[in-house]
C-alpha cells in the first residue's frame, strides 16, 4: 500500500550519525521509498489494564490490552509500560535527528548566502539515490510530527490516588497518548511504529484474510539474509553465543491458511511460506490429532523454541522469551486447526477443501463439451487477465491454436496469448509434468524452453526429477488453468496437440484448416518421435484418419477457484523447494484466503453451540442402519458434523471403508432442495470431519438461516468482476453459468504434493455418490479398471459400490440403471497383434477383467444372481466416427476416443476432473489428480423413471448436451432423452442407436474391435482376407471398400458404402465384450512390458 504522501526521513551523515546512534545504543532505520502500510488513520482501544500485583503501584509494572481496527481488520495486542517507552523515545529519537538534520542544511545555506561554503560537500541520505535530491521540510511538516511528549507524562506517571484508580487513569493517559500519534498518519506510517503495531505488508491484503499475529523470530534454515544492522540478534545479551550458529531474524506473518517468513516487515515478498493442510488424525503415540505446532525445550535457558510441522516439512523457530513461545503455538494451532475454519481438518470426502455455495459465496460452474468450446473460453479468460496466470499440466504445447481456422487466429496460440500478457505485466505460472523420456514422447522440456524464451514474467517448472525423488510410475495428471484467482478451468482437457475438437468429431482435414502438422494427431497410428517440427505433418492426411477427441471440462468461480488455486499453490511451493530452492527468479507463492465457511469472525462459539444444540435434539430419534439401506436425493447429502476423531469409525485400508453406518435424520427443506427424509451420511473414511452446516443449523428456518450465515461479509467474497467468459446460452457445447454447491477432491500425496498423508478424496468421491444414487449413474471415463471386496490386486472400489447398489436395487425390486462409456480401445500406438503393442493388450487385459472376465468382473458377478436381467442394470458403450478422408478420397473409420472423466448422478449432482477409474488415479498415492463435485442448488421440472423428478440445471442439461451428441439428437428432439431410465429413452433410443450403429460400422468396415474377433488368429485371418479388398488399411482396419456388395435372393448387390453409413446416427456403438475373449493380453516374457510393474497398468 504506496502512499503518494509517504514522508521521507533523513539522517546524518556518517560519521555524525554513527556517533548518535551508538550515543542511543540503537540504530535509526527508515521505511523503505514508497512503502506506506496505512492509507488512512487506524484507530486503537484500551480493552483493560492489569497490574501483575494488586499492591503494585509502578506504572512500569502496568500491562495494556490494546483492540486496533484498520478498515475491516481488526487485531489485539498487548504491550507493557515499558515497550510504549520505548516506542516514544524512538520517535523522540527520530524527531531529533531530523532537526539536527535541518539545522545543518539551515547552516549551509547561510554560508554559501556569504560565499563561503560554495564547495561544501552537500550532505546525502544514505539511503536515497544520488539523482533524487529532497527538499527540507518547512516549519509547519516538522510540527505536525511532532512527537506528543506532554501527552506521554501521564502515561509515564499517572497521578498516585487510590490503587484502584491508578489502573483507570493509566488507561485514560495512554488512550490520550494513542490518540496523539495514532493521529498523525506520517507517524503511523513510520517503521517504529508499524512494528509498535506489529503490521507488515501482508497485513492488510484483504486476499490473504485477517490479521492474526506477527512479530520477529529466528530461523535457521534459510539461506544468509544480508543485513546491515543487528537484526540477527535473537537477545539483548551478547555474552552467551546465542546467535552465533546460523539463526536470522525474520518477520513472521500468520494468516488464517498459512505462515509466511519475511526478511522485514516493509517486504514484499516472502522468504519461506508454510500452507496448512490437512493433518494426520494421530500422533502415532496415542495422544491424540498432531498439533500444527509445539513448544520444544532447549537445553540452554536462554533459548526459547518452538516448531511448526506441516506436510514433509518441520521448521524449528525462537522468540525472545517462553510466554512469546507459548503465544506462538496457540495462535498457529487455533489458526490451523481451531474447528470449523482450520484447513489442518479434512473435510466431507477427506478432502483438504470444504463444499462451497452453502450460502449465497459466488460459487458457479460452467460445463464445456468437446476442445473448441472450452478452449476458446481458456482463451477469452487468458486475454482478460489483469495479475497472474497459473497453468498446470501433464502435456503443455507451446504452439496450440485455441481457436480455429488457426491461419484466421493466430494471436489464439498459446504461446503468444502468454507472451501478450507477460508483456502487460501479468505474471504466468506454468507447472508441467515432467515424464520419464523413455516411456513417453511428450517433450515437456522442449516446451519449458519455449516458454521460458518468451518473457521473464514466465516462470516455469518440471517436476519430478525422477532419479532424487524416487518416482518412476506416476505422474502430475492434472489439467488447470486459473487466472486471477477468480475463474479457473478443470476436467479431463490438456493444452495440447489433439484435443481441438467439436461436437462433429470429424475424422478428416485436408487441406490442413482446423488441425495443422501434428496437431492431426492419431496415437493409434503413430506417436511423433520429435515434437520441435509442430506444423509438420506426422500422418498422411490422404491414408491416415485423425482420432477424434471427446472431452469434458468446466470452470469455476468463486472459492472452489481459489480452492483450485490453493491446490497449485501447495504443488508449486513444493516443486520449487525441490528444484529451485535458492533461485530468486523462481518466487514461492502464496495462497488467496477465502474462509472454510463463510461466517469466519466471530461465529465459532455460535456455530460449537449450534452443533450441540442438534445433537441434543436429534439423539433420541438416531439409529444406526446398513450403509445400504436408505437412500436419499444426493443434492440432500449432508455434510459432517463436527466429531471428536474417536466418534468416527472406519479403516482406510479396509475394501468396506468407503461406507460407513448412516444415520437417519430429520432434514429442513431448503428453498433449493427437495423436501424429504434423508440419512445422516459418513461419507469417508478418515476421521474428523467439519463441514455439517445443514446439521448446524436443522433448527433454523430457511430465511433465518440465509440471514445468519451472509451477516459477516467484510471477509468473504466482497469484489465484483466483470464475466470473463459470457457463452453462457445452453447450447450442444455450452452449458449455463449456475449457482452450485462445489467441492474440490483430489488424490495427493507426499512425493507429489509435499503433504504429510495421502489423500483420495476423488475416490471416497465416487465410492459415496454411487452408493446414493436413488435412479441412475452415468459415466464417461478415459479407463475402467477397478475391483470386487477380496480383489487383492485392484484396490479401488469403485466396482464394488456399483455392484452393491445395483444389488440393493434388485433386490427392492426398482429400476436402477447404470451407463459406462469409454474409449473401444486404449489410445496408444500399436495394432492389436503387433509384438510392439503390449501395452495396449495389458490394459485391455485390465479392462475386460473388471467389466465380465473372471470371477473379479462386475458381470461375472451379475450374471450368477441377475442372468441376462443385468444387463438392464449395467451397459457399456463406445464411440465412433467416420467421413471421407478428402473429396472424392478413401471412406475412413476411427474411435472417438472417450477422454472425459465425469459421473452424473440422478441428473442432480456432477463429478468433473482428471481422475481415471484405475488405482492410478484414485488411490492418491499414486498419480496426482484433482476434480470437482458440483451438487445443483437450481433446480428444474423433469422426469425419472415416468415420473416427475426435480433435476439440476448444470448436471441435467450436461447429459443432454451429451447425449444429443452421442445420439445424434437434433435440437427439436431433446426431450425424447429427458428421462435417462424410462425404456423410451433407455430401450428404443439409447440402446436401439447402439445396436443399429454398431451394425452398419461391422457391415461396411469390418473394424476393430469387435465381437465376432475372439484370438489373435481369428484377427490375422480377418486382415488376410481384407487386403485382397483393400490396398491399403489402418492399424484398427478403419478404410471402407468404395462399394459394398450384399446377396439378395442368390444375386450380388452392390451399394455406395456412403449410401450405408448415412443411417448412422451420431457416434454411439456398443463396447465389444467378446472382443479377443480366448486369448490371455497380459504381456508375456518375451515382452519388455512383463518385466514391468503390473501397476503402471492399472
Amino acid at each position: 500500500m504506496a502512499s503518494e504522501h509517504h514522508h521521507r526521513y533523513h539522517s546524518m551523515p556518517e560519521s555524525s550519525s554513527t556517533t548518535m546512534a551508538s550515543f542511543f545504543s540503537f540504530a535509526y532505520a527508515p521505511a523503505p521509498e514508497g512503502t506506506s502500510m496505512f492509507d488512512e488513520l487506524p484507530k486503537a482501544t484500551i480493552v483493560s489494564v492489569s497490574r501483575p500485583d494488586a499492591g503494585d503501584i509502578s506504572p512500569l509494572l502496568l500491562t495494556y490490552t490494546f483492540l486496533f481496527r484498520y478498515k475491516q481488520f481488526k487485531w489485539h495486542l498487548v504491550k507493557k509500560a515499558p515497550h510504549v517507552f520505548y516506542l516514544h523515545f524512538v520517535l523522540k529519537k527520530r524527531l531529533l535527528f531530523e532537526e539536527i538534520h535541518e539545522k545543518q542544511e539551515q547552516v549551509k545555506e547561510w554560508l554559501q548566502n556569504l560565499g563561503i561554503g560554495d564547495n561544501a560537500p552537500v550532505v546525502q541520505d544514505e539511503d536515497e539515490p544520488d539523482d533524487d535530491p529532497v527538499l527540507l521540510h518547512h516549519e509547519e511538516s516538522v510540527r505536525n510530527r511532532d512527537v506528543p511528549s506532554s501527552a506521554a507524562l501521564g502515561v509515564i506517571r499517572p497521578v498516585l490516588v487510590r490503587q484502584s484508580s491508578i489502573a483507570d487513569r493509566a488507561k485514560v493517559a495512554m488512550q490520550e497518548y494513542l490518540n496523539h500519534f495514532l493521529g498523525n498518519l506520517e507517524i503511523v506510517n513510520c517503521r517504529e511504529v508499524c512494528k509498535f503495531l506489529e503490521v507488515s505488508t501482508l497485513s492488510f491484503s484483504p486476499e490473504y484474510g485477517p490479521k492474526l499475529k506477527e512479530d520477529y523470530v529466528m530461523v535457521k534454515h534459510l539461506p544468509k539474509i544480508v543485513k546491515d544492522d543487528d537484526s540477527r540478534i535473537c537477545c539483548a545479551c551478547n555474552w552467551f553465543d546465542c546467535c552465533n550458529d546460523n539463526w536470522q531474524k525474520v518477520w513472521a506473518v500468520l494468516k488464517p491458511g498459512f505462515l509466511a517468513l519475511l526478511g522485514d516487515p516493509f517486504d514484499t515478498k516472502p522468504l519461506d511460506i508454510i500452507v496448512f493442510d490437512v493433518l494426520p488424525p494421530s500422533d502415532g503415540n496415542g495422544e491424540g490429532r498432531v498439533s500444527l505446532a509445539v513448544e520444544v525445550k532447549e537445553r540452554n535457558p536462554l533459548r526459547h523454541a518452538f516448531k511448526v510441522t506441516c506436510g514433509n516439512r518441520s521448521i524449528r523457530l525462537r522468540t525472545k522469551s517462553g510466554a512469546k513461545v507459548k503465544d506462538w503455538v496457540a495462535a498457529i494451532n487455533d489458526a490451523g486447526l481451531r474447528r470449523p475454519e482450520g484447513w489442518c481438518h479434512p473435510h466431507r470426502f477427506g478432502s483438504f477443501a470444504p463444499p462451497r455455495g452453502l450460502t449465497e459465496d459466488g460459487s458457479q460452474a460452467q460445463w464445456f463439451v468437446d476442445g473448441m468450446a472450452a478452449f476458446d473460453a481458456i482463451a477469452s479468460s487468458i486475454e482478460n487477465a489483469k495479475s497472474e496466470i497459473f497453468i498446470c499440466g501433464w502435456w503443455l504445447c507451446p504452439e496450440l491454436y485455441l481457436r480455429r481456422p488457426f491461419h484466421a487466429h493466430a494471436s489464439s496460440r498459446l504461446d503468444a496469448l502468454v507472451e501478450a500478457k507477460a508483456k502487460q505485466g501479468v505474471q504466468i505460472y506454468i507447472l508441467l509434468y515432467k515424464e520419464v523420456a523413455l516411456a513417453l514422447k511428450i517433450n515437456s522440456i522442449y516446451s519449458k524452453k519455449r516458454f521460458l524464451k518468451i518473457h521473464e514474467n514466465v516462470r516455469v517448472l518440471r517436476y519430478p526429477d525422477h532419479f532424487s525423488s524416487g518416482v518412476y510410475l506416476w505422474s502430475h495428471h492434472e489439467k488447470l488453468v486459473i487466472v486471477d484467482h477468480h475463474i479457473c478451468f478443470i476436467g479431463g482437457l490438456d493444452l495440447c496437440f489433439g484435443r481441438y475438437d467439436s461436437p462433429e468429431h470429424k475424422i478428416d482435414d485436408k487441406p490442413p484448416l482446423i488441425w495443422p502438422g501434428k496437431d492431426y494427431y492419431n496415437p493409434r497410428e503413430s506417436e511423433p518421435n520429435s515434437w520441435e517440427e509442430t506444423m509438420k505433418d506426422e500422418l498422411d492426411r490422404g491414408k491416415y484418419p485423425r482420432m477424434p477427441w471427446h472431452d469434458v471440462h468446466c470452470a469455476l468461480w468463486g472459492p472452489p477457484c481459489r480452492d483450485v488455486a490453493r491446490h497449485f499453490v501447495q504443488r508449486w511451493n513444493y516443486a520449487k523447494r525441490n528444484k529451485a530452492p535458492y533461485e530468486e527468479a523462481i518466487p514461492l507463492l502464496i495462497p488467496r484466503q477465502h474462509m472454510v465457511i463463510p461466517h469466519y469472525l466471530g461465529r465459532s462459539q455460535e456455530i460449537l453451540e449450534s452443533v450441540s444444540m442438534a445433537f441434543e435434539d436429534n439423539a433420541k430419534n438416531m439409529k444406526r442402519q446398513s450403509s445400504f439401506s436408505s437412500r436419499s436425493s444426493f443434492q440432500d447429502i449432508p455434510l459432517l458434523m463436527p466429531q471428536e476423531a474417536e466418534e468416527l469409525s472406519g479403516s482406510h485400508g479396509s475394501p468396506k471403508s468407503v461406507w460407513l453406518d448412516t444415520t437417519t435424520r430429520k432434514s429442513v427443506s431448503f428453498s433449493f432442495q427437495k423436501s424429504k427424509i434423508e440419512p445422516f451420511v459418513a461419507d469417508t473414511p478418515l476421521k474428523g470431519f467439519v463441514d455439517d452446516l445443514d446439521a448446524l443449523y436443522l433448527h433454523k428456518k430457511p430465511s433465518e438461516l440465509k440471514t445468519q450465515l451472509t451477516t459477516d461479509t467484510e471477509w468473504w467474497e466482497t469484489q465484483e468482476w466483470d464475466n470473463q467468459v459470457s457463452l453462457v446460452e445452453e447450447n450442444g457445447s455450452i452449458g449455463p453459468r449456475a449457482s452450485c454447491r462445489c467441492q474440490i477432491i483430489r488424490s495427493v500425496s507426499q512425493w507429489s504434493a509435499g503433504t504429510s498423508q495421502v489423500e483420495e478424496s476423488i475416490h471416497c468421491a465416487y465410492c459415496s455418490l454411487i452408493e446414493k444414487a436413488e435412479h441412475f449413474i452415468y459415466i464417461e471415463n478415459q479407463f475402467f479398471i477397478s475391483g470386487l471386496t477380496g480383489d487383492e490386486v485392484i484396490r479401488n472400489r469403485v466396482l464394488e459400490a456399483l455392484y452393491q447398489r445395483i444389488m440393493q436395487a434388485y433386490n427392492d425390486n426398482k429400476c436402477f440403471r447404470v451407463i459406462v462409456v469409454i474409449p473401444l480401445l486404449p489410445g496408444f500406438q500399436g495394432g492389436i497383434d503387433d509384438s510392439g503393442a503390449a501395452s495396449v493388450r495389458a490394459i485391455m487385459h485390465w479392462q475386460y477383467r473388471t467389466i465380465c472376465r473372471g470371477q473379479h468382473s462386475i458381470l461375472h458377478n451379475l450374471h450368477e444372481l441377475l442372468g441376462h436381467k443385468a444387463h438392464d442394470y449395467i451397459s457399456f458403450y463406445g464411440l465412433r466416427a467416420y467421413g471421407k478422408l478428402f473429396d472424392d478420397g478413401p471412406v475412413a473409420t476411427s474411435q472417438v476416443y472417450v477422454h472425459s472423466k465425469i459421473m452424473i448422478i440422478d441428473d442432480s449432482a456432477a463429478l468433473i476432473g482428471s481422475a481415471n477409474i484405475n488405482d492410478r488415479s484414485l488411490l492418491g498415492s499414486r498419480d496426482s489428480e484433482i476434480g470437482v463435485l458440483i451438487e445443483d442448488k437450481e433446480l428444474v421440472d423433469s422426469c425419472m423413471g415416468g415420473k416427475p423428478w426435480k433435476a439440476g440445471r448444470f448436471a441435467l442439461s450436461l447429459r443432454l448436451s451429451l447425449w444429443s451428441e452421442h445420439l445424434g439428437i437434433r435440437q427439436g428432439e431433446v426431450n425424447q432423452i429427458v428421462d435417462p431410465i424410462s425404456d423410451s429413452t433407455h430401450r428404443d433410443i439409447w440402446v436401439a442407436t447402439a445396436k443399429m450403429n454398431t451394425t452398419i460400422y461391422q457391415d461396411v468396415f469390418s473394424c476393430v474391435p469387435n465381437d465376432h474377433i475372439h484370438s489373435r488368429s481369428t484377427f490375422r485371418q480377418t486382415i488376410a482376407s481384407l487386403k485382397e479388398k483393400l490396398s491399403h488399411n489402418t492399424i484398427d482396419l478403419g478404410i471402407a471398400p468404395k462399394k459394398l456388395e450384399t446377396h439378395q435372393n442368390g444375386e450380388v448387390k452392390q451399394t455406395d458404402t456412403m449410401d450405408r453409413l448415412k443411417s448412422v446416427r451420431g457416434h454411439l456403438v456398443y463396447f465389444p465384450l467378446n472382443f479377443m475373449c480366448k486369448e490371455d493380453l497380459r504381456p508375456v516374457y518375451k515382452e519388455s512390458e512383463y518385466y514391468a510393474s503390473p501397476q503402471v497398468f492399472h
